[in-house]
């Protein structure tokens, strides 16, 4: 019995302050990708921009929008047009003075079939998010393509297992991480390799637990102190890298991964089964210093 094969487009790319110019190189680099084979399609975090969030201003809400709105319509069409899927990150104005970090999901025929919320806001020096979005309020989502089931979660959501077991649970066929994460100019190569490994690690360890693949998708560049390290990846169903993108260069790659491997690693790993749910209740506090 032949595999079920899917083909996974990703754009890693770096921004500048021409918004119409990062969407022109994006839109570019869907149709690369698609050129390519590609069925999926997954964008960096935050595409239309650069990463904003590395300063409190509030001249930055104006790169909001609503969602779906003008973006999801022209993705939505370039999705038609290409007949693939299109997984898009961008900033979301909900309404006056509220705002999401959310990512819309682009159908193959083009139709709009929702969004996620980023659940888990960062704040920490050179990533000041909490000052612009408001936690997720949508829970966990998986979306039904042409060609899948698509589990998506948002860059700092990567750090949480609970966040991917919850997703992989809602049947995801493989998840998908929109990123912008990078180093900062005055860190030392150390620094920069142990956050690079661990920030694959955790991920990678996300395929390993649900069996399922994972494609995290980073931008690059250089913007204000920060170095985007891009290294854009794909994990197999077991954790094993099939693919890893350059740190400093714009790459746009697809990669097959195989959906039908989800069956075999869980049959002959069986974590799924063997949970005990009846014992998991304490994960649902904050930490346990009471009784």
């Amino acid at each position: 019995m032949n595999s079920k094969m899917l083909k996974v487009g990703l754009v890693q790319l770096s921004c500048s302050k021409d918004v119409a110019k990062n969407i022109q190189k994006t839109e570019a680099g869907i149709r690369k990708a698609a050129a390519k084979g590609a069925q999926v399609v997954v964008l960096q975090e935050l595409f239309r921009s650069l990463y904003f969030c590395d300063v409190e201003d509030y001249e930055n809400f104006k790169l909001a929008e609503a969602i779906p709105g003008p973006s999801t319509e022209s993705m939505g069409a370039l999705a038609k047009e290409l007949g693939v899927v299109i997984v898009a990150s961008l900033f979301e104005k909900r309404a006056e003075g509220l705002y999401h970090n959310t990512t819309a999901v682009l159908d193959a025929d083009g139709s709009y079939l929702g969004k996620y919320r980023k659940m888990h806001i960062p704040d920490d020096p050179g990533y000041f998010e909490k000052f612009y979005f408001t936690p997720g309020d949508l829970g966990y989502k998986v979306f039904q393509t042409r060609f899948g089931k698509v589990g998506v979660l948002i860059c700092w959501d990567q750090w949480y297992p609970e966040a991917a077991r919850i997703t992989a649970l809602k049947g995801a066929d493989f998840l998908v991480y929109p990123t912008a994460i990078g180093w900062h100019k005055d860190q030392d190569q150390l620094t920069n390799d142990e956050q690079y490994g661990a920030w694959q690690t955790i991920q990678r360890s996300h395929a390993v637990a649900n069996g399922v693949p994972v494609i995290s998708v980073n931008r690059t560049g250089v913007e204000g102190d920060m170095q985007f390290w891009g290294g854009s990846f794909v994990a197999n169903a077991f954790g094993r890298v099939t693919y890893k993108a350059s740190h400093l260069e714009e790459e746009i790659h697809v990669e097959e991964i195989d959906l039908d491997g989800s069956d075999r690693y869980r049959t002959h790993w069986p974590f799924l089964r063997d949970r005990r749910i009846d014992s998991y209740e304490p994960i649902t506090k904050r930490y346990l210093d009471e009784d």
